[in-house]
C-alpha cells in the first residue's frame, strides 16, 4: 500500500551484485514487483522482489555488450513474446535485445556510431535509442525505421510520448527536441548545460534534468512553466511516482532527492559520488544505482523498511564516506572558521539541511533528518590533497563523459588545448590524435604521451575492446575525422529542417479488381448496392501527368523566347526542333526523339527561372517518351538533370517550375530507367520536394502526393524498409497542411499500397498516429472514392 502524505524514505535493503558502477534502472513487468539494473561491469541483471523478506533476489544475469552497459528499457508484451523484452543499450554502439529467460541477447540492433545511453520504448513494438553520434534511432522489431538527426552534439536522454508518433530527445547541446512522424516540430531551450534525463508527466506535460543542476517542467506546446532547485551538481535521472505528479533525482551530489508539490520534500545521501540512475516501482519504492556498484531501495511502507541493524550498517558507511570539497556540493569550505560539534545541538530548519564541523582537526559534515529530528553524519570532507580521480569518467568534454580532460599549453603565449582521455585508451594513440587534430608539431608527441602516462599514474585497464573503444563511457579517445558532428552531413536533415531518414518494405502484391479507374473515374457504371470492392490500390503502375496542348506551350516559348537575352535566345531552327520533339512526344506523330532535337531542349531548360517554364513543360510532356527517358536518366546524364528538376524545387522560387519540376519527376516513374534512378535518389529527392508544400498551392500539393503515390509503387515491389518509412513519413507530414481532396485520394492510396501485405509498415504506420490522422476522411460524401479508399486504409491499420 502507498503510505500516507509527510511519511519519509527509509532503506528498504542494499543489492550487491553488480562489480562496478549501476548506470541505468527500470520496473519490470515479469515478475511483478521486478526491476532490471545495467552496470560498467558489462551485465544486465533482473531482479524480483523475494516474498519472504525485504530484499530482491537476482534471477538473472545478461551479457551481450562488448563494453559498459550504459541504459535499458521493458518493451512490453506482444503476441511473440508474451511476458515482453529488455533493451540494453552500451558502449561498443549497440542495441542488446533479450528475453527474460535468456542469458543471450535475442538480437543485437547495430548502427549507432558511438554510446547508446538513453532507451525508450513505445506501442506496436517501436524502440527509440540516443546517442553520443547526435542521433536517435527509431527501431521497429530488429530493423532501424528512422533516424532523427538534428542535435549538434551528444543525445543524453530520449522518450517516446503517449501520444502516436511523438518522441522526445534531450541533448548535450542544452536542448530538448520534440519529433513527429521522424520530423523535429519543435525545440526546447533553457536549461544552461547538457540535457540529461527526461521523464512524461502525462500527454501534454514532460519534465527535464541537467548538469545545471536543476529540474524543469515543460508543456508539449513549448513553455517552461517551472524550474525546480535543490541539487549542487549534476543531475543524472529523473523518475516519476505513478499515478501522480511527484517524482525522484539523482546526481554528482551523493544524492537522491524526492520531490513533492514542487518542493524537496526529502533528501537521501548516498555512500558514493554519483547516484547515476533511479526508477520508481508501482509500489512506490525507489530503486537507485550509484558509482559504488551497489543498487539501493527505500520506501515509505513500515512493513518494507530494513532492519534497525541495516540501517544503522547504513549510517555508518554513510559516515565513513570521504566527500571531495572540490565538488563543491558543500559550498565554499573554510576549515578554520567551522565551528565544533556543540553547533550539531541546534536542530536543523529542513530536511536535507547539511551543517559542517571541525571536531579534532578533522572536518565532518552532517546532514538534518526532520522525521527523526536528528543530524546524521554523511561523511568527512578530505582535503583537496587526498582526492584521487576515481570519479568513473566524470568529466565532460564535448558532450561526452571521460576519465581526464587535460588542459595543455604548448608554450607559454600561445592557446591551450583541451585533451580528452580515458584508461582504457592507448596513450601514445591519444597524444598522436591530439597533435594530429590541433594541427601540433608532431615532435612533442614522446612529451604529450609521458604527460598522460604520468597524470594518470598508469591506471590503465586491459583493453579488451577493439579499437580501444572506449572507456567510460564517450567513445573514449576522441578521434579527430570521426567527431560527432560529422555524422549529420550526408543528407543532413530529412524531412523538414529537422529529422533525418532511414527507411521500408513490400511483398506479393495482389491485382486490383473492378472496372473503374480512380484517377480518371472512366469505367463501369456501379449500382449502389453493389459491394464496395476495392480497386484502389495497391497501385501497380505509376501516375503520370499527359494533359497537353503542344500549341499552347509552343506559343508561349516563342513569346519568351522574344524577350530572352541574347546568350539564351533560340534560333527558328531550334524553335522547329522543339516542335518536332513534342510532337514525337505527344503522340501525334511516330518519329522517334533524335539527339540533337535532346541537347535543344537541355538548352532551353536551362534558362533563367523567370521564363523556362515553357521549356519545363516540354521536358514534363517528352520525358515519358522511353528514349527520352533513357537519355536523361541514364548514368551519363542523370546527375545534371537530378540536379536542374531538384533547384527548380526550391519553396522560394517560382510556383510554376515547382508544379512542372514536380510532375517531370512524376512522369519519369514510367520507364524502367526512370525507376530506377528515382529510387536511387529517393532519400534527395524526397528531402527536398517536401518543401514545397508549404506553398498552398493545390495543383503542388496534388504533384506533391502523385510524386508519393509513385513512389510507394515502387516501394511495394521491393522489400526496402527505410524507403517506406520515408514514404509514410512524408504521407503523414504532408496530410497535416493539405486541404484538397484530390490530393488527399492520392495520399490515401500511396498509404493503401505502402502497407499493403506488409505487417511492418503497418505497425510503423500506427506507432507514427497515421490513423488518426486519416479518419476524418472516412466521412466524406463527395467524391466518393476519398471516403471508400480511406475506410479500405482504415481496415489495413
Amino acid at each position: 500500500a502507498m503510505a500516507g502524505e509527510g511519511s519519509t524514505f527509509r532503506l528498504r535493503c542494499s543489492l550487491l551484485g553488480h562489480g562496478q558502477d549501476v548506470r541505468g534502472l527500470t520496473r519490470g513487468l515479469f515478475p511483478e514487483g521486478s526491476f532490471v539494473s545495467v552496470s560498467r561491469d558489462r551485465t544486465a541483471r533482473l531482479w524480483a522482489p523475494d516474498g519472504l523478506n525485504r530484499g530482491f533476489t537476482e534471477m538473472h544475469c545478461m551479457s551481450g555488450h562488448s563494453n559498459f552497459v550504459s541504459c535499458v528499457c521493458i518493451i512490453p508484451p506482444s503476441d511473440l513474446y508474451p511476458r515482453g523484452l529488455i533493451a540494453t543499450g552500451g558502449n561498443d554502439h549497440n542495441i542488446c535485445i533479450f528475453t527474460i529467460d535468456n542469458p543471450a541477447p535475442l538480437y543485437i540492433l547495430k548502427g549507432h556510431k558511438n554510446t547508446v545511453c538513453s532507451l525508450s520504448s513505445g506501442k506496436f513494438g517501436t524502440l527509440l535509442s540516443g546517442s553520443w553520434d547526435t542521433t536517435a534511432k527509431v527501431w521497429l522489431n530488429d530493423r532501424c525505421m528512422m533516424t532523427l538527426q538534428g542535435h549538434t552534439a551528444a543525445i543524453w536522454a530520449v522518450k517516446i510520448l503517449p501520444e502516436q508518433g511523438l518522441m522526445l530527445t534531450g541533448s548535450a547541446d542544452k536542448t530538448i527536441k520534440l519529433w513527429k512522424a521522424g520530423r523535429c516540430e519543435r525545440t526546447f531551450t533553457g536549461h544552461e548545460d547538457c540535457v540529461r534525463g527526461l521523464a512524461i508527466l502525462s500527454e501534454m506535460e514532460f519534465l527535464s534534468c541537467a548538469n545545471d543542476a536543476s529540474v524543469r517542467r515543460w508543456q508539449i506546446s513549448g513553455e517552461c512553466l517551472q524550474v525546480y532547485y535543490g541539487h549542487t551538481n549534476y543531475i543524472y535521472s529523473i523518475s516519476v511516482f505513478p499515478r501522480c505528479k511527484d517524482f525522484v533525482t539523482t546526481g554528482e551530489d551523493r544524492s537522491l532527492r524526492i520531490w513533492k508539490q514542487g518542493q524537496c520534500a526529502q533528501t537521501i545521501r548516498l555512500p558514493a559520488q554519483s547516484v547515476w540512475c533511479c526508477c520508481v516501482l508501482d509500489n512506490g519504492d525507489i530503486v537507485v544505482g550509484a558509482s559504488d556498484g551497489i543498487i539501493r531501495v527505500f520506501t515509505e511502507s513500515l512493513e518494507r523498511t530494513a532492519s534497525a541493524e541495516e540501517i544503522q550498517a547504513f549510517e555508518n558507511e554513510l559516515a565513513q564516506a570521504s566527500i571531495d570539497p572540490k565538488t563543491g556540493d558543500l559550498g565554499d569550505i573554510n576549515a578554520d572558521d567551522l565551528p565544533g560539534r556543540e553547533h550539531l545541538k541546534d536542530p536543523g530548519t529542513r530536511d536535507g539541511q547539511t551543517r559542517l564541523i571541525k571536531d579534532n582537526g578533522k572536518v565532518e559534515a552532517y546532514q538534518w533528518s526532520v522525521s527523526e529530528g536528528r543530524w546524521i553524519k554523511i561523511g568527512d570532507v578530505v582535503g583537496s590533497s587526498g582526492a584521487t580521480q576515481q570519479t568513473s569518467g566524470k568529466v565532460l568534454f564535448e558532450g561526452k563523459e571521460y576519465d581526464y580532460v587535460f588542459t595543455i599549453d604548448v608554450n607559454e603565449n600561445g592557446p591551450s588545448y583541451k585533451l580528452p582521455y580515458n584508461i582504457t585508451d592507448d596513450p601514445w594513440l591519444t597524444a598522436y590524435n591530439f597533435l594530429q587534430k590541433n594541427d601540433l608539431n608532431p615532435m612533442f608527441l614522446d612529451q604529450v604521451a609521458k604527460f598522460i602516462m604520468d597524470n594518470t599514474k598508469g591506471q590503465t585497464l586491459l583493453s579488451t575492446s577493439n579499437q580501444f573503444s572506449d572507456p567510460f563511457t564517450g567513445a573514449g579517445r576522441y578521434v579527430p575525422g570521426s567527431s560527432s558532428g560529422s555524422s549529420t552531413i550526408p543528407g543532413a536533415d530529412p524531412f523538414t529542417g529537422a529529422g533525418r531518414y532511414v527507411p521500408g518494405s513490400a511483398s506479393n502484391a495482389v491485382p486490383p479488381v473492378g472496372g473503374v479507374d480512380p484517377f480518371t473515374g472512366m469505367g463501369a457504371y456501379q449500382s449502389a448496392a453493389a459491394k464496395v470492392e476495392n480497386i484502389y490500390f495497391p497501385k501497380k503502375d505509376a501516375v503520370t501527368f499527359d494533359q497537353a496542348n503542344p500549341t499552347q506551350i509552343l506559343g508561349k516559348l516563342k513569346e519568351l523566347n522574344g524577350t530572352a537575352a541574347e546568350e539564351h535566345k533560340l534560333t527558328e531552327d531550334d524553335l522547329i526542333i522543339l516542335e518536332k520533339l513534342l510532337s514525337a512526344t505527344c503522340n501525334t506523330s511516330t518519329e522517334t526523339p533524335t539527339a540533337q532535337q535532346l541537347q535543344t531542349l537541355w538548352r532551353a531548360v536551362n534558362w533563367p527561372e523567370d521564363i523556362v517554364f515553357p521549356a519545363l513543360d516540354i521536358l514534363r510532356l517528352s520525358v515519358r517518351h522511353p528514349t527520352v527517358n533513357e537519355n536523361f536518366c541514364s548514368e551519363k546524364e542523370h546527375v545534371q538533370f537530378i540536379i536542374l528538376l531538384l533547384k527548380f524545387l526550391n519553396p522560394k522560387g517560382k510556383q510554376a517550375n515547382q508544379l512542372l519540376a514536380l510532375r517531370a519527376l512524376c512522369n519519369c516513374f514510367v520507364s524502367h530507367a526512370g525507376q530506377k534512378l528515382m529510387m536511387e535518389q529517393r532519400d534527395e529527392i524526397m528531402t527536398q520536394a517536401i518543401e514545397t508544400k508549404s506553398g498552398n498551392n493545390k495543383n503542388i500539393h496534388i504533384a506533391l502526393a502523385t510524386l508519393t503515390l509513385n513512389y510507394a509503387v515502387c516501394l511495394h515491389k521491393v522489400n526496402n524498409v527505410e524507403g517506406k518509412a520515408q514514404c509514410l513519413s512524408v504521407i503523414s507530414t504532408v496530410m497535416e497542411v493539405v486541404q484538397d481532396l484530390e490530393a488527399i485520394f492520392r495520399l490515401l492510396v500511396a498509404l493503401g499500397t505502402l502497407i499493403s501485405d506488409d505487417t511492418n509498415a503497418v505497425q510503423l504506420a500506427k506507432s507514427l498516429g497515421v490513423d488518426s490522422q486519416i479518419k476524418k476522411y472516412a466521412s466524406v460524401s463527395e467524391p466518393a472514392k476519398v471516403k471508400e479508399c480511406c475506410r479500405f486504409v482504415l481496415n489495413l491499420l
